[in-house]
């Protein structure tokens, strides 16, 4: 009988094109998808594998069990999600990933209330960026993904996953606390044409967004400093080297020396969960998705 954990790895194999990948996706190291692969090859008699270059490729025996592996697994979680609903318990594992902003901001109130109130839910949390968690989510590799779009730039949602809304989040302009402009109730994108600004890093979406913005204001953003994470922002920021977009979630504390303004048209991030929907029915992502909602009504008091 063929051996579900190994077809485990040889579909994370499939999906992801590398032993390294496919070791990062199950969480496990490079020598034991090696390991999983060769006692599956024994276990069916043929070669699944053939080298490539420096890596590996599926011979044709390999992508058909692959394809079955697949079909399999799928089977094997709706399974699992009709026996948890026919239970109505919330139980098992849930694996949550989130952007930082979220990661600080929601995940330790949601998991801490999780732990209280459904003892027997054992959620893993993750750093993933929204495009990353999306991806995760779709192949299987993460239960659950919180991810973004802005108000005036939506992101889709891909086809077979169900997403819900937790939070619209407001984000504001910091500057350094000597800027001009750093006492104004409000303030007006184009009233930084002529500031630096410190970006996400190129290729991010909400780096994408941020062009798009400012290119929407009219203006030409000359942008000299490029971080993930929005402390690292904000640290420039203090260091008078720039302005950013600084969303509220997460974003505290704020260094000294730098201000915050509202910007008159506001920007607003909306926040969604996002699975699979074959695991629709299982208790366990409904009560992740509520004390996720139900943390974010709580940041924002």
């Amino acid at each position: 009988m063929l051996n579900l954990e190994r077809l485990r790895t040889l579909d994370a194999l499939a999906r992801h094109g590398s032993v390294s990948a496919a070791a990062d996706g199950l969480h496990v190291t490079t020598s034991a998808v090696s390991q999983q692969l060769a006692k599956l090859e024994r276990e069916v008699g043929q070669q699944l594998l053939a080298k490539h270059g420096r890596g590996v490729r599926l011979t044709d025996a390999g992508l058909l069990l692959a394809d079955h592996a697949a079909r399999i697994l799928s089977q094997v979680k709706l399974a699992q999600a009709d026996i948890e609903a026919q239970r109505g318990q919330v139980v098992g594992e849930v694996r949550l990933a989130g952007f930082p902003t979220v990661a600080r901001g929601l995940f330790p109130l949601a998991v801490s209330a999780l732990r209280r109130d459904h003892p027997d839910l054992l959620v893993r949390t993750a750093e993933l960026e929204p495009e990353d968690g999306m991806r995760q989510v779709a192949r299987g590799d993460t239960d659950l993904a919180v991810v973004l779009d802005w108000s005036n730039k939506r992101f889709p949602t891909p086809v077979g996953l169900n997403r819900a809304h937790l939070l619209d989040d407001t984000a504001d302009v910091a500057m350094p606390a000597g800027h001009p402009l750093a006492g104004r109730g409000e303030v007006d994108l184009r009233d930084f044409a002529d500031d630096e600004w410190v970006s996400w890093p190129e290729g991010e979406a909400c780096h994408d967004w941020l062009m798009f913005t400012l290119r929407s204001a009219g203006i030409e953003p000359r942008i000299t400093h490029f971080a993930q994470e929005h402390h690292t922002q904000l640290a420039f920021v203090r260091a008078g080297l720039g302005v950013c977009v600084a969303p509220r979630l997460g974003r505290d504390p704020l260094p000294e020396g730098v201000a915050l303004v509202p910007v008159r048209h506001r920007l607003r991030r909306h926040i969604h969960a996002t699975w699979r929907a074959d695991a629709d029915r299982r208790p366990s992502i409904r009560a992740v998705v509520d004390a996720l909602r139900e943390a974010g009504r709580r940041a924002a008091e």
